[in-house]
């Protein structure tokens, strides 16, 4: 978690002219990203959003910036991008892009926090966004930069290594992997179309018991809407252990807006250990062996959800589909 770029009095009021978002007034850093360097920015007009896009190249923040403006033209609760004199969605700052957005209040929830009325509300919103993205071109959803092709690679980095606390991991994920290839055509059968794909809870914000955004689309891509699921009962319905009321309330708010297809409910067994894979593959190489010190991103806690999806849970979800 960091801020990778500061920005002065002199950067701010470009920001600000090249959006025309008024007068600044005050800003501070939100140090809550991994990527991306964040900043509350307050003007006498209103508050915003600022992002500085660190080592983006101007086509993958043109790509988001459209995604992002068509799923909230299409109902999805997310800011839309704010449009900058140019008519582009995002505006230069010396070598990097600058995105800004309305400012959206609301707070993260903590695992503890998730209740099945909640869970089946972001069931819901995940249903909507799919809908949305559904209607978009084919041509829009690009490849993910966490395929399967990509994870092999990370792992292949990770399994010859002898470090003990990785021996564990290392016979699991062989077999998750292995797993993943064998069902490949049983993926690629449910329904495919734009994915968030990393929608955490630190993802979206609450207030008042509705959600209020859903934010950071860097690595929504074109993939499975099966694997998006996945994705977020592993995180949202996981309390020390999987939690089988929150799935089931946040499949019943999802079925509520978009009904899930014979192939996507074959697939999502399938999908919720891939996703677990992945997730302990990357805290692995990002983090772990980076020697980050972020204890909330111990891939052993995805390790976990592995070895959890690997015994009789994983049954008990699928009854419930």
């Amino acid at each position: 978690m960091g801020v990778f770029t500061q920005l002065g009095a002199a950067e701010l009021a470009d920001v600000a002219a090249a959006f025309d978002l008024g007068r600044v007034t005050a800003h501070k850093t939100i140090a809550a990203g991994t990527i991306n360097s964040n900043f509350l920015v307050e003007t006498d007009r209103a508050r915003w959003f600022v992002r500085v896009n660190e080592g983006k190249a101007e086509d993958d923040v043109a790509w988001e910036a459209r995604l992002v403006a068509a799923l909230a033209a299409g109902g999805v609760t997310t800011p839309p991008p704010v449009v900058a004199r140019d008519g582009r969605p995002y505006a230069p700052l010396g070598t990097k892009f600058v995105s800004v957005f309305p400012w959206r209040t609301g707070a993260h929830l903590g695992p503890d926090e998730v209740t099945p009325e909640l869970a089946s509300r972001l069931g819901a919103a995940l249903a909507q966004l799919h809908t949305v993205g559904l209607e978009l071109p084919a041509s829009w959803r690009r490849t993910s930069i966490y395929d399967h092709d990509h994870l092999v690679a990370r792992f292949a980095g990770v399994a010859t290594r002898t470090d003990p606390e990785l021996a564990h991991a290392i016979a699991i994920l062989g077999d998750e992997l292995a797993s993943a290839v064998a069902a490949t055509g049983i993926r690629g059968a449910a329904t495919h179309g734009i994915i968030h794909g990393d929608l955490f809870r630190d993802n979206v914000l609450w207030e008042g018991g509705a959600v209020t955004a859903i934010l950071d689309f860097e690595q929504a891509s074109g993939g499975s809407l099966a694997y998006d699921l996945g994705v977020c009962i592993n995180d949202w319905c996981w309390t020390g252990g999987p939690n089988l009321a929150l799935v089931r309330a946040l499949l019943a708010g999802y079925r509520s807006v978009r009904e899930l297809t014979d192939a996507d409910r074959a697939a999502l067994p399938i999908e919720v250990r891939a996703a677990a894979a992945r997730f302990t593959i990357t805290r692995i190489t990002d983090v772990y062996l980076a020697r980050v010190d972020n204890p909330e991103k111990d891939f052993r806690a995805f390790l976990a959800r592995s070895e959890a999806w690997r015994g009789p849970t994983l049954g008990q979800v699928s009854a419930v589909l």
